[in-house]
């Protein structure tokens, strides 16, 4: 079937007028009786009555009419099909960040991002979310979440996607650190603090003893807001961690927080990558589907 007569056929049909037809769809009034006679002849009735005066559709038209809509219809959706076809991608990305920012951030833009790209797999690893920013400089990694650093690396791009404030949490269970924290004035100096190993968090807990004048007694330094938390609720000290983890922790209600001044500067979280991985459809894809979703 020729899908130019079709598309004539219907813009004759609404039109019933061969010198309008023939003029929006530039060509001459006897090529397009010529299209139309060609259709009569492949359906063996007439789709036209003709006279002098007017133009109607036949029965055998106006069951056609149905048919070339149909058709044309189905014909425009397999070449979408083919077209979303040439666009899918295949092969793998990988992604870097921590246990909380996994089940706190990526479940609509893992989904959405399937949903495009079936044939592109997402490595995932977790871990401290200190490693975030050192592995994607280092291009371990293809995109990360993270919080962003005080200055971000010129190399990278960063879309913000939420933002934490910073907590001090102290156990509820009786112990030495508990006694310090319950006193009508908190002595800095003495209480246990349990610090992250490295990372922002660090830097922004050591700021602010520097700003107080206060020299820290760290207990001990651990990897991950989560085995921050577990260390405090488990008595050793005192810490601090993003709003976010506390309130996504199975140990919450072994924690209380602690009130300070000044407060500590919350975190910016988002999605971190080196900008020239932009160049890779894979990444730019999924970065696009982020840029979407936000």
């Amino acid at each position: 079937m020729d899908y130019q007569g079709l598309k004539l056929f219907l813009h004759l049909a609404s039109t019933l007028h061969f010198g309008q037809t023939s003029e929006a769809c530039f060509i001459s009034p006897s090529t397009l009786s010529r299209h139309i006679k060609r259709l009569e002849e492949e359906v063996g009735k007439p789709l036209f009555e003709r006279d002098k005066r007017k133009v109607s559709l036949t029965r055998a038209g106006e069951l056609f009419r149905q048919y070339a809509s149909e058709t044309l219809a189905n014909w425009n959706r397999f070449q979408e099909t083919l077209q979303e076809e040439t666009t899918l991608l295949s092969g793998e990305i990988s992604m870097y960040c921590s246990v909380t920012a996994s089940y706190s951030f990526l479940s609509d833009l893992l989904v959405t991002y399937r949903q495009r790209q079936p044939s592109v797999e997402v490595k995932l690893h977790t871990g401290d979310a200190a490693y975030s920013i050192p592995k994607v400089v280092a291009g371990e990694e293809d995109i990360v979440i993270a919080a962003k650093p005080d200055h971000l690396p010129a190399s990278l791009s960063f879309k913000p996607i939420a933002t934490s404030g910073l907590v001090f949490i102290a156990p509820t269970v009786s112990c030495l650190a508990r006694e310090f924290v319950d006193a009508e004035m908190i002595d800095w100096e003495k209480v246990p603090i349990i610090q992250a190993e490295q990372g922002l968090i660090k830097q922004r807990l050591q700021l602010w003893f520097r700003q107080q004048g206060i020299k820290p007694n760290v207990y001990t330094s651990v990897a991950g807001h989560e085995a921050i938390v577990s260390m405090v609720s488990l008595g050793f000290g005192v810490g601090i961690v993003p709003e976010l983890v506390l309130l996504n922790s199975p140990l919450a209600n072994k924690i209380q927080q602690l009130t300070v001044d000044p407060v500590l500067q919350p975190f910016t979280i988002g999605l971190c990558i080196q900008t020239r991985r932009l160049q890779n459809p894979l990444v730019k894809t999924f970065w696009d589907t982020a840029k979407v979703l936000g």
